[in-house]
Formats: structure tokens, C-alpha cells, sequence
């Protein structure tokens, strides 16, 4: 169902025909982390996610698991190796 709270025409799981069942009753604005991600929109009324209608509870723990504006680090493949595996794998 679309939003006609603070988000005016974005769809929103917690709309229904009572009104934003979020608690408060409404979305919350972003967060400077926030500030970047493909997700954060302008509305009239402020800068709200279209993920999520607190997005300072994703920031809390950790980084937001949706943003889009973060490089995720890949692991490097410079670990310890067993020796004997990687003569067998030489030999193949």
C-alpha cells in the first residue's frame, strides 16, 4: 500500500487503511550515515529510506546491510597453507 503519511506515493508494508502501523505512527528520517545510499529519497517533508521506516536501528549494531553507498572488503586468500595439500594440488 502506498504511503500517504510522510512518504507520499512510495509503497510501505506497515500503510493500511488505519493509517502507518509503525511504531509512532510514522517513518523516521536518516541518519548522516545514511547520507549517499540509493535508498535514502527527499519527500516534502524530509529524507526518508524506502528500506526501512527507522533506519538508526540498522546503524546501531553495525553498518546498514542495504546501503548501498558502502565497499564491502574481500577477504584475502593469504591465510596459512598446508604444505602437503598444496603439493598435491601442484602435482594434478
Amino acid at each position: 500500500m502506498d504511503c500517504t503519511s510522510v512518504k507520499p506515493g512510495a509503497g510501505c508494508s506497515f500503510m493500511s487503511k488505519n493509517g502507518c502501523q509503525f511504531n509512532g505512527g510514522s517513518c523516521h528520517t536518516i541518519v548522516e550515515q545514511c547520507e549517499g545510499c540509493m535508498r535514502a529519497q527527499e519527500f516534502p517533508t524530509g529524507k526518508y529510506c524506502l528500506a526501512f521506516p527507522e533506519p538508526a536501528a540498522k546503524w546501531r549494531v553495525g553498518s546498514c546491510n542495504m546501503a548501498t553507498h558502502l565497499k564491502v572488503k574481500a577477504k584475502s586468500g593469504n591465510g596459512k597453507i598446508n604444505p602437503l595439500k598444496a603439493s598435491k594440488r601442484m602435482a594434478a
